[in-house]
């Protein structure tokens, strides 16, 4: 065992911090998405 195997600063679990991740960008995307289909709702 190396010295970042026996001192670890998070031991939460990774699928939460992926999950979350993917959420974020998902919503971010997902707003672009929406913006973009008003704009051209407005437009036309």
């Amino acid at each position: 065992m190396n010295q970042f195997e026996k001192e670890v600063q998070s031991k939460r679990n990774d699928l939460i911090d992926s999950g979350i991740g993917f959420i974020v960008s998902f919503g971010f995307f997902a707003t672009l998405f929406i913006i973009a289909t008003a704009i051209k709702l407005i437009g036309s």
